[in-house]
């Protein structure tokens, strides 16, 4: 796990804290260093203070993910909602709020690993009229967009595409209930396994992103409700 936050004493405090919970920790404190650890070795997950000098976190996830769908967690000191916002926006999984409690720190980077090992649990068959029928065993196809549940794998239009595995798990709770209206909180529930009313903008923002791979029609919105997959 890569951690890359400018401040001595938080930085030194969050090591400190998640090698208790038995976490291997590389630490950097600006974002061009983080950028070259990233490089130089494989993390299973990063930590990104939004704030940092040289290379900023927002920069900084946006250079991860030209190469890599490893999970990002960032941090924010202030909470600012065009913070949260561009992180997002950038391709983080999820955000915190700092100060933040430990417990919570280590919840959320559990959930994220969690996805990153995902295996969704088997999906009923479809009915003649949810989705045409699959081509293969696992394989689910809703027009242009074909998911391969086994192998976790999707593609539009016959070329593959690469999806973040918050991304993924969040098309694969789509793809179990077509045509169902998810609302957030369920999403919030299911996808990033929040025990608590969490900030809707991360799904959002993740619909957003699935949007750009998949299509814009894929996945509609329901004003007032939620969202979608179109069968």
């Amino acid at each position: 796990m890569l951690l890359v936050e400018d401040d001595d004493l938080m930085r030194r405090s969050f090591a400190v804290a998640l090698e208790r919970y038995g976490y291997e920790l590389r630490v950097a404190a600006d974002g061009l260093t983080g950028l070259e650890l990233f490089r130089e070795e494989s993390f299973d997950l990063l930590i990104l203070d939004v704030m940092l000098p040289g290379l900023d976190g927002i920069g900084l996830c946006r250079r991860v993910r030209e190469s890599s769908l490893v999970p990002v967690l960032m941090m924010s000191a202030r909470g600012d909602g065009l913070d949260v916002v561009a992180g997002l926006e950038a391709g983080a999984d999820d955000y915190v709020v700092k100060p933040v409690d430990t417990y919570v720190l280590v919840a959320r980077i559990r959930s994220l690993l969690r996805r990153a090992t995902y295996a969704p649990a088997p999906v009923a068959e479809p009915t003649a009229d949810d989705v045409p029928p699959p081509s293969g065993e696992g394989l689910l196809v809703f027009g242009d967009l074909a998911i391969d549940t086994g192998g976790l794998e999707v593609s539009v239009s016959g070329s593959p595409v690469a999806l973040t595995p918050t991304e993924l798990k969040l098309l694969l709770e789509f793809a179990a209930h077509p045509g169902i209206v998810l609302e957030r909180h369920t999403l919030l529930r299911n996808v990033w396994e929040y025990g608590w009313d969490g900030d809707s903008r991360v799904v959002d923002l993740c619909v957003q992103r699935l949007r750009r791979k998949l299509g814009r029609d894929r996945i509609e919105t329901v004003r007032g409700f939620g969202y979608k997959l179109r069968r």
